[in-house]
């Protein structure tokens, strides 16, 4: 896409300035970033009107501040055997 949208040249530069990596589309650290981004728009962003840039950026960041510093954890009440069971069209069929 970027050989597409620039000439060789900038989309190298570009591409070189990338670090891709590879995350998994299910996996519990995205279940984690969604309960975490969800959170942050209700307690700190709901029904805020925020006049600049900078405003939104000094709310988040005193929020993200807290919320790392209390290190809190997540509970995960599903077990690998209800995955198993309720997940089991995700998982491959081995054929013998």
């Amino acid at each position: 896409a970027f050989y597409e949208a620039f000439v060789a040249r900038d989309a190298r530069r570009l591409l070189d300035r990338l670090d891709l990596q590879y995350t998994p589309k299910h996996g519990s650290w995205l279940n984690i970033a969604e309960n975490e981004l969800s959170s942050m728009t209700r307690q700190s962003m709901h029904g805020h009107r925020f006049p600049t840039l900078e405003a939104i950026q000094i709310q988040l960041s005193a929020r993200t501040n807290a919320t790392n510093a209390n290190q809190r954890g997540v509970d995960w009440q599903f077990t690998v055997e209800n995955a198993r069971q309720k997940l089991k069209h995700l998982y491959p069929k081995i054929k013998s």
